[in-house]
């Protein structure tokens, strides 16, 4: 996903000030749910202070997306309502303008690529708006949108990078001082900096003290060569699973707040995040999509680095079930809890039952076998057999892998 600059984004940027992101809250009343925070206790013992999630990820839509666009949506004049809407989205923002525009009696036409997940297509469409398949990439999907905008005079409602959207996602900040006050560190996914720029806005106004981390996937971080840059730079290649925080160049009014408010920027490979992924889904029971579960992410990668009381923000949970899938077995691998590796036997009645029954007593569970008998290396009594299992974690793939070995099995990879 990029962005890069719009005709349609404002010239000058208005400043957001505290009191828009006051003003923010008292509008979304009603409209945006005062999400749950909830402690982790595996995430406690590890960073080894209170760790808590803030549940945006229970929000309506499903993501924090619904406070900025209500707030951008609900500031257009008369004529602009008229006019109504667009935007281009591959999930999250689509819905939240859908549902925004509808709560507001604005017309709403949301342009989204033509793969995106079929869940969100049907959520989208289900909020009330007019949704419009087109392109391959989100670039493609975002060039239909603006031109619908100049040929229709529709307003533009852009993902992050204007002012009333920043006060909008602010209004998290808010109540994370509110629910948390004793927080010192605050946690969150950074895309094109909407977010972090809003909670980091009121955090430091009111609390200085607090420390607030940005979370980009390695795959699609834009922020760390565009602050050593000193402006807003364009990466090339975008490869994550976290498409919530895919966007591959800041925005313009986002980027200088980002660089005078957020403390640090961190980067979490894709492991990191299906494993995040996958204990979210686990211990915590929340239901969470890869770029929610970036925060979280970065404090496995170094629970060391954050002060506690920390809170991580769960920035959504609209997560495709195919993608879900793949994730999680992702996840389980990177956690040790599958193991595939490829025996040599002598190819003979009963070599792969014994060869289970080895497995049976370590307690691995056999999820795959498949035979190689035409390798030109094995001899003619020769077979290798490839196995994928289930296992325990990594202390179990070395018992399991040890109790082959004792057995007299050869392990080739």
């Amino acid at each position: 996903m990029s962005f890069g600059p719009s005709r349609f984004t404002p010239g000058p940027a208005r400043t957001v000030i505290l009191d828009d992101i006051r003003g923010a809250q008292k509008m979304l009343s009603g409209v945006a749910r005062t999400t749950p925070v909830e402690g982790s206790r595996h995430l406690t013992e590890l960073v080894g202070a209170p760790v808590l999630f803030k549940c945006e990820n229970l929000q309506r839509t499903g993501s924090f997306k619904l406070r900025g666009a209500y707030v951008r949506i609900a500031g257009l004049s008369p004529e602009e309502r008229a006019a109504g809407v667009v935007a281009a989205s591959a999930g999250n923002h689509a819905q939240g303008v859908a549902l925004a525009s509808t709560l507001l009696g604005v017309r709403s036409t949301v342009f989204m690529p033509l793969a995106a997940p079929l869940p969100k297509v049907a959520a989208t469409r289900e909020y009330g708006a007019d949704v419009r398949l087109h392109g391959q990439v989100v670039d493609e999907t975002l060039a239909a949108a603006e031109e619908y905008a100049y040929e229709t005079g529709a307003v533009f409602i852009h993902p992050f990078d204007h002012p009333d959207i920043i006060a909008g996602q602010g209004t998290v900040g808010l109540e994370i001082l509110e629910q948390v006050p004793e927080v010192r560190t605050i946690v969150v996914g950074l895309g094109g900096g909407g977010l972090v720029s809003g909670i980091a806005l009121a955090v430091k106004a009111l609390r200085p003290d607090v420390k607030v981390i940005g979370v980009q996937a390695e795959g699609a971080a834009a922020f760390p060569p565009s602050l050593r840059a000193g402006r807003p730079m364009t990466i090339g290649s975008q490869q994550t699973m976290a498409d919530g925080i895919k966007v591959g160049r800041p925005g313009d009014l986002t980027f200088p707040l980002v660089r005078e408010l957020v403390d640090e920027i961190r980067t979490v490979s894709e492991d990191e995040l299906s494993s995040a992924l996958l204990l979210c889904l686990e211990r915590a029971k929340m239901v969470v999509e890869p770029a929610g579960a970036s925060p979280v992410a970065a404090l496995l990668s170094a629970p060391e680095a954050f002060r506690g009381p920390v809170v991580a923000v769960l920035s959504g949970g609209n997560v495709d079930p195919l993608l879900m899938q793949r994730i999680l077995r992702h996840g389980m691998a990177a956690a040790g809890r599958y193991l595939s590796l490829r025996l040599r036997v002598t190819d003979r009645p009963g070599a792969l039952a014994t060869m289970l029954g080895v497995l049976s007593v370590a307690d691995a569970n056999v999820l795959d076998v498949g035979h190689v008998r035409t390798d030109p290396k094995l001899g003619l009594t020769e077979a290798d057999v490839e196995l994928h299992l289930e296992t325990k974690g990594a202390a179990h793939c070395a018992a399991v892998a040890q109790a082959l070995r004792a057995a007299g099995y050869t392990i080739l990879g």
